[in-house]
């Protein structure tokens, strides 16, 4: 697979009709997420934003509990050093909806969308 390529898949379809592609070598789920990616990543050369990040994983326990895992697309930290964790979302799943929930009564996070 090239850079920039979109892939296909031709056993199954997308339920969201998203297409995967391949930027710097990394993967995302939708072109939609690859502009963001590259969107970031020029404000990062910029020095508008730092530390970078994709596919960050927060465990989501409770009373010890593991509940559930919420997978960030992006986290970065802004110029002034707030953290930042991202979702690009053309749809809002229920379970998005409620993994948003969790994260912000359990561990205090709130997801920007984009």
């Amino acid at each position: 697979m090239k850079e920039g390529e979109i892939m296909t898949w031709k056993k199954s379809k997308s339920k969201y009709k998203n297409k995967p592609i391949i930027i710097d070598g990394r993967w995302f789920a939708s072109q939609r997420e690859g502009r963001r990616y590259e969107e970031l990543r020029l404000l990062e050369r910029a020095g508008e934003i730092s530390r970078l990040k994709t596919q960050v994983a927060f465990p989501i326990t409770i009373n010890g509990e593991k509940i559930c895992t919420y997978r960030a697309d992006f986290t970065y930290r802004t110029k002034e050093g707030k953290t930042i964790v991202e979702d690009t979302k053309g749809f809002l799943t229920p379970i998005y909806k409620i993994k948003k929930k969790l994260l912000w009564v359990v561990c205090r996070i709130n997801i920007t969308e984009t």
